[in-house]
Formats: structure tokens, C-alpha cells, sequence
């Protein structure tokens, strides 16, 4: 195999598994060894830079972080990372003194971003502290989009939006809240530069089923019930509901349900329970308050009489796979089943809309209504039109808006200095020893068992009396701390030097995960199978080094290293280091720094 270079960024970046998983690539481990020394507000602006929404994550996020964590090479749950950073945001100081400034000087250009939720936050806060005037329009009142308007308040309260956003608006970006974009010629003729469309899906999936228009004033489309709720608009439903839909905007809606007079509240499900796209903690939390899921029921027909909704009928299917592993659901054959209900909430879906994008502009749209987005630079065929978040390519969910936001950023500030956005500049990335004695790292090296911690939630009898009481409480600064010391420190990379190793194999015996073989060079499918434990995680490199006296090489399998460490504390020669790697993701700017 040809020797590992090191020195590539990715090559160190996929080893931090959730650093990599996240699509911000906020850096998990430096902020988590923050918190553990009780640095917050450092743990905190860390997040910041990359995630931008630390308090509003924290709570929020759909963790793509935690089932790559390292930790369940050696337990069953990993780190729980999300939670951790929801602890940096409760237990800051005041942070505004430490965030940029508004521009002293403009530049002259203008920047229009069409909604104020979390791609185009994040591309005005990247951008006004370059000297762009940044304008954000939405036809809410107040910033936050999604996040706001989607997301119950016992899930995530307005205080820590009203934060959240303010730190972004108070950087000198111009707000008019309450203004609808309804065309956007008339926007590019006002002068702007360039244009963010960051409106997300905004449009509910409807049932085309028999009773749909009959019994329409008990139906209600799941997102628009949530916003009527959030805006205080709606303050009670009927004591029997069912909502459709196996995402998470279904446990949303059947939690809300459960606080504004639902007493038997049922999800019904097309697809088996583990198929459901939900969030698995958002599966737990609708179990926690006493809310059933139903699965493999198909909605037939709304039943109604007189034209009010007395129930829903359902098909009962199967799951069948084909050859190829594929999934269709077939009729199971079973008589059909009836739910009574006074009220149904339909979470079959979102989808794109954009009724405010003339068709003769030169935004080129697909056949499915989605704009023809460049997958870099989230550059439209029009070229002064970006769309970002859920607008660019579909619903996902907040960290991938916020990556969106930051890219998009990186792409007008490139494309309005007159440069090519598909030139991307490097990252940032720094390895440092952590070597602060013969055997004594700077970090905590030790690998102990140690399971999860669980999140305090507020009683369940309580928490259902309000649509506002916040149920998760978070971790106080004790509980916090055990978390944190749960992380494996994936960051500190073992780094090789084979000039200075004597091939005595003292590591090779030490390792308590047989990462580490010295044997003949080949093939890697062959080298994968020779290993003292054979790698056979094809999506995680080996990490091979040449230029050793007796002509063998050294193989390291990066998948079930543990960093603890032993292995350069053993090495009589020095040959093995142990060394931080940080990466910070490119943002806009840096191509001028």
C-alpha cells in the first residue's frame, strides 16, 4: 500500500468520527475538554464559530455526531455530545464582548437572504463582519424561521431563539421582519448583489384519501397546526387525535396535541417502528408521556358523518424485500382497522415552494419543482442566486442549514471579490504534541467503562400542563463533567515516525485493541485480512508507514483505536506520538486573510 500522508486534512479528520459526521464539522472534542475543565464560554464561542446556534442545537439537534462517537467501540451508547453542548450554553457568561463587531466599513456590496431561519443567519453572520450590508426578510415577526415556528416551546423556548438569533442580528445585519418576498425580479432590481433563498420547506404534504374534503375542519397539516400553536394561535384540540407520520415533526405534533387537551393521542405509521425517520430519542419521548405508535397501518379513508370526522380507516401491510434488499409494502390481507378520533394531524411530509420566483428569470427548477442547485457553491443557474438549507436540496434538518449557511457565505464572498467559488480555499488544521512528560499526556487518557448519563427531565405529570415547560432540564455542571469524561479524546491522533522505531513490538503488545501489526507490504484487501485483527470497515483507512529497517511496514486500523495512548507510552524510541489535530472548516474570508 502506498504510506499514509498525514498532512492531507481529511486523512485526521475522518479519524474524528464525529467531527466528521457533523456537518458543520464543529470540532467535538476540544469544546467537550472545555467543558470538563469548566471553561463554558469557551466551550460555547467554539461552538459558535462553527455551529452558530449552541443553546438552540443543543436541545435541537438530530445528532449525526453520536452514532459515529467512538465510545461504542467500547459500550453500547456513545457520547452524549448534544446534550454537552446545550451545557456550554447554560452555563456561559456574557459572550457578547467576545463576538465580532459590526463592520467599521462597509464595502459597498448588498446581500438579500429570504427567510430568517438558520441557513440564511448563518450566511449573514459570516458575512456582515466582512462589510457586507446583509438584509434578512421574513414574514414573521421575529427571527428564527423553523426553528421559531416548527419546534414546541417544551422543546425549545423563545428565550433561547430571541439569544441565539440577536447575537447574529447584533452584528449589523438589517432585519424586516414581517415582509413577504413575493417577487424575486423586483428584489434583484433593488440592487442587490447577491440573493440568498433560505426558505426552507415551508409547504405540508397533504392525503389525497376518500373523507379529505368532508371532514377538512378536523384535518389539520401538521406543520401549519405546530406554527398556529407556537404563534398562540390554536390552544386546544379534541380529546381523541391521530397524527400520521413517523418523522420527527410527528412526535412534535402528537406531544403538542397531549398539552392542549388530547387524552388519547395515537401515531399511526406506514412503515415498521425502527424504518421510522423520527429521531430514536423522539420515538422515547412520546413513549415517556404515554403516546402510542402504531405501525404498517396505511390511511384508507377519512371517516366522517354529517361532515364531521368521527375516525380513520387503515390498511394493514407487510414490509417485502426484494433480491436487492429493497423495501415495498404490501397488503398484509388482514381485515382493515378503525381509529375514532375528534381531530388528525397529518406529518406525511414536507415539500419546497417557491410562488415568489418568477419562472423567466433563469432559475432553472427540476422536475420536481426543486431549484438546479451546484452542489459546491449552492450557486442557482441565475448567477447572483444562491439557495441554501432546506430550499437547496430538500428537508434535512438544522446542522445541515447551518453548514449550508456557512458554504453559501464562503461562495459570495468569492463570487463578489471576483473570484471562482468552485475554488474552495483549505481548511485550517494544527497538530500539536500533547506530550507533557516521559508518560503523561495533556489529556485524560484512561479508557473506562462508563454508561451513559442520562438527561434530567421534568415530571411527565407536570410537563403535560404546559405546552411552554421546557421537559428537558439538561445537565447541572456535576453531571456534565461525568459526561465529559466519557469522551475518548478521538482528536489526539497516534502519529508514527518509522526512522525512529527499532521494530521491538512493545506497542504492538500494549495495544488493548490490536490497532497496530508490523508485517510485509501488499494489497490492501490482503494487508486488511492480515492484520492481528482483521479491518474489515472498508469506510475507515488504514493508516500505513514505510521506511522501517527490515523492509516491513507499519498498519494501524484508525476504526477501533481507542487513543488511550500506551502505545507511545511504551515506545522506548519516541517512534509513536500522541498529537492534537484541529480543523476548522473554511469560512468566508479567509481567501483574503
Amino acid at each position: 500500500m502506498r504510506p499514509t500522508d498525514i498532512s492531507a486534512p481529511d486523512y485526521f479528520h475522518k479519524v474524528v468520527d464525529c467531527q466528521w459526521a457533523c456537518p458543520a464539522h464543529t470540532p467535538v472534542p476540544e469544546y467537550i475538554r472545555l467543558i470538563a475543565a469548566g471553561r463554558y464560554s469557551d466551550a460555547y464561542l467554539l461552538n459558535w464559530r462553527s455551529n452558530v446556534f449552541p443553546g438552540i442545537l443543543g436541545r435541537t439537534c438530530d445528532r449525526p455526531c453520536e452514532p459515529a462517537c467512538r465510545r461504542v467501540r467500547v459500550e453500547e451508547e456513545p457520547v452524549a455530545i448534544c446534550r454537552l453542548k446545550r451545557v456550554a450554553a447554560d452555563f456561559k457568561d456574557d459572550i457578547r464582548s467576545r463576538l465580532p463587531q459590526p463592520a467599521a466599513k462597509r464595502n459597498g456590496k448588498r446581500v438579500a437572504l429570504i427567510g430568517a431561519g438558520p441557513a440564511s443567519l448563518t450566511a449573514a453572520r459570516d458575512l456582515a463582519p466582512l462589510g457586507y450590508d446583509c438584509v434578512v426578510f421574513d414574514a414573521d415577526a421575529r427571527a428564527g424561521g423553523m426553528m421559531r415556528t416548527q419546534i414546541p416551546k417544551f422543546r425549545l423556548p423563545d428565550s433561547v431563539i430571541d439569544e441565539e438569533t440577536g447575537y447574529v442580528l447584533d452584528l449589523g445585519v438589517d432585519f424586516r421582519g414581517g415582509t413577504r418576498i413575493d417577487s424575486m425580479k423586483a428584489l434583484l432590481a433593488d440592487g442587490f448583489d447577491a440573493v440568498v433563498v433560505g426558505t426552507g420547506a415551508p409547504r405540508g404534504r397533504d392525503l389525497d384519501i376518500p373523507g379529505r374534503k368532508e371532514a377538512a375542519a378536523n384535518i389539520h397539516i401538521g406543520i401549519d397546526w405546530l406554527s398556529s400553536v407556537s404563534f398562540d394561535h390554536i390552544h386546544g384540540i379534541g380529546k381523541r387525535v391521530i397524527v400520521l407520520g413517523g418523522g420527527n415533526t410527528a412526535m412534535d405534533c402528537c406531544r403538542s396535541a397531549r398539552r392542549l387537551g388530547g387524552e388519547d393521542v395515537k401515531v399511526v405509521v406506514r412503515s415498521g417502528f425502527e424504518e421510522m425517520k423520527a429521531s430514536p430519542w423522539e420515538k422515547e419521548d412520546a413513549a415517556r408521556e404515554g403516546i402510542p405508535i402504531h405501525n404498517y397501518l396505511v390511511p384508507k379513508a377519512f371517516e366522517h358523518e354529517g361532515g364531521k370526522l368521527t375516525g380513520v380507516r387503515f390498511e394493514k401491510v407487510r414490509a417485502e424485500y426484494d433480491a436487492r434488499g429493497r423495501r415495498r409494502l404490501v397488503p398484509s390481507g388482514e381485515p382493515d382497522v378503525s381509529f375514532p378520533c375528534d381531530d388528525v394531524l397529518a406529518a406525511v411530509g414536507q415539500e419546497n415552494a417557491f410562488p415568489f420566483i418568477e419562472r423567466d428569470l433563469g432559475i432553472a427548477f427540476d422536475e420536481g419543482g426543486m431549484p438546479i442547485v451546484d452542489k459546491v457553491t449552492f450557486r442557482s443557474t441565475h448567477p447572483q442566486v444562491f439557495f441554501a438549507g432546506d430550499a437547496a436540496f430538500g428537508p434535512k434538518n438544522i446542522i445541515w442549514a447551518v453548514a449550508h449557511g456557512h458554504e453559501v457565505a464562503v461562495s459570495i464572498d468569492l463570487v463578489l471579490r471576483g473570484e471562482d467559488p468552485a475554488r474552495r480555499p483549505a481548511p485550517q488544521v494544527t497538530l500539536a504534541s500533547q506530550k507533557m512528560g516521559i508518560h503523561e499526556w495533556s489529556y485524560k487518557n484512561e479508557v473506562m467503562p462508563d454508561t451513559r448519563h442520562a438527561v434530567p427531565h421534568r415530571d411527565s405529570k407536570l410537563a403535560l400542563t404546559s405546552i411552554k415547560a421546557e421537559v428537558e432540564l439538561g445537565f447541572d455542571a456535576d453531571l456534565a463533567l461525568a459526561e465529559a469524561g466519557r469522551c475518548l479524546n478521538c482528536d489526539v491522533e497516534t502519529v508514527f515516525s518509522a526512522p525512529l522505531c527499532i521494530e521491538c513490538d512493545a506497542c504492538v503488545d500494549i495495544c488493548p485493541m490490536d490497532s497496530i501489526t508490523f508485517t510485509a507490504d501488499g494489497e490492501e484487501a490482503d494487508l486488511r485480512e492480515r492484520l492481528r485483527a482483521p479491518a474489515r470497515n472498508l469506510h475507515q483507512a488504514i493508516y500505513v508507514a514505510d521506511g522501517l529497517k527490515t523492509g516491513r511496514v507499519m498498519a494501524k486500523d484508525e476504526d477501533v483505536c481507542l487513543h488511550c495512548g500506551l502505545c507511545a507510552e511504551r515506545c522506548p524510541t519516541g517512534a509513536w506520538d500522541m498529537q492534537k489535530f484541529f480543523l476548522e472548516v473554511t469560512h468566508a474570508g479567509a481567501a483574503c486573510r
